[in-house]
């Protein structure tokens, strides 16, 4: 098939979490169908990168859009205009030009979107289009505003929050078939437009995590409690400060030498204050994958306070994958076949996950047996061939109406 793929970010270095699961994609799809691929970027260094998605993609085409979202173009035109600042922020007139222009020239079977937020680039067009979300973005805001400190403010967020949910739907429902990436977001599209088109392909684990495990029982050392993230993302912020500030002093009561890392981009500028006793704040740049995978090569437990809704989380199958038992919240593992006891343990407060960790810690046994059932589960549902194949399927669907 002839596929013009949208994405919101350039698929590479796999850093993050939207690029660990659109790189994959490409990476496997690639082999089987001719993609076009158009990305937008923060900046002229991501140019460099371009080389390495044309190992799978027959053409890759970028367009810039500004590097830092927070300007007073991007504010008033929110403000003055009828898209939320999410869509605003991701809006290229040369990305829109481009597609008018290339859907004018040339034949595809199929326009994959990843995000709503890239389908105000797409031109009338009778080509069909699978728009793929990988979280109900106006759940997320909303849950930032709910608890955002500034409570004066929280009424003109709000707006913004109302317009995010009218857009989101009204793309979803533009598309020809909608693809979420886990059973709660596809519930949540259908509460908001029953007999949506939707189906669930789930996200998965990166390649090179499954890699830095071979099943056998992890070097027993000074416990390191490990959060990865991207910390441009709220929930990240919002994790990482519940995790240095509530559970990690009740870890450190009872395991004087651990250490907690928590690991990402921008994460000096966003939580560098949380640095302190036993607590690291190792900041990286977008293309350090390898420190990445050195974080979970060296990682004992990862631990993933989450309270904000968003998908699939790629940091805990990326966990599971490398043989880091995982401690995560009830909304954490959502989105992922795991049972509380089995593939991870499931605490929604600080007293329960350090409980949790400290179990983890002391029990080699139960350590040993939740690594073990967690990688098996990756490996049977969370593994991106497999995804791929699915996916595949609903390509067919969308570009030829084929079910089989």
């Amino acid at each position: 098939m002839k596929i013009l793929m949208l994405t919101p970010y350039l698929p590479y270095p796999p850093s993050s979490g939207g690029q660990v699961r659109s790189y994959n994609l490409l990476k496997n799809l690639g082999k089987r169908h001719q993609i076009h691929l158009f990305s937008l970027i923060k900046s002229e260094e991501e140019k460099k990168y371009i080389g390495k998605l044309k190992e799978f993609c027959h053409e890759v085409q970028v367009f810039e859009r500004p590097p830092k979202p927070w300007s007073l173009k991007n504010i008033l035109r929110t403000g003055f205009g009828v898209y939320p600042f999410l869509v605003i922020r991701n809006l290229s007139p040369q990305e829109k030009w481009a597609l008018s222009k290339k859907l004018s020239s040339e034949k595809f079977d199929l326009i994959h979107a990843e995000t709503f937020y890239v389908m105000p680039h797409i031109p009338p067009t009778k080509t069909p289009i699978l728009l793929v979300d990988q979280t109900v973005e106006y759940k997320v805001y909303q849950h930032f505003v709910d608890t955002f400190h500034y409570w004066f403010l929280r009424p003109l967020l709000y707006l913004d929050v109302a317009k995010l949910k009218f857009w989101e739907k009204r793309f979803w429902e533009k598309a020809n078939k909608v693809v979420a990436v886990s059973e709660s977001d596809k519930q949540e599209m259908l509460s908001l437009s029953p007999g949506l088109d939707v189906e669930i392909i789930p996200n998965g684990a990166g390649e090179d995590l499954f890699k830095l495990w071979n099943g056998s029982p992890r070097e027993r050392k000074k416990p390191i409690i490990l959060y990865q993230g991207n910390f441009f993302w709220l929930q990240n912020i919002e994790a990482a400060e519940f995790l240095a500030k509530k559970v990690f002093p009740l870890i450190k009561e009872k395991i004087k030498d651990a250490s907690c890392w928590i690991v990402g981009q921008e994460a000096q500028d966003k939580i560098g204050h949380l640095a302190g006793e036993g607590i690291r704040i190792i900041d990286l740049k977008t293309d350090e994958v390898a420190a990445v995978k050195k974080a979970y090569g060296e990682a004992t437990v990862f631990l993933a306070p989450l309270f904000g809704p968003g998908g699939t989380r790629l940091k805990i199958l990326g966990a599971m994958a490398a043989g880091v038992p995982v401690v995560t919240t009830q909304i954490g593992i959502m989105g992922i076949a795991a049972q509380n006891g089995e593939e991870a343990l499931i605490e929604n407060s600080p007293q329960g996950m350090a409980k949790a960790i400290i179990r983890l810690v002391k029990d080699p046994v139960l350590y040993g047996r939740i690594a073990q059932k967690a990688r098996k589960l990756v490996e049977e549902k969370y593994n991106y061939e497999k995804i791929s194949q699915k996916l595949e399927k609903i390509y067919g669907e969308v570009a030829y109406g084929n079910k089989s």
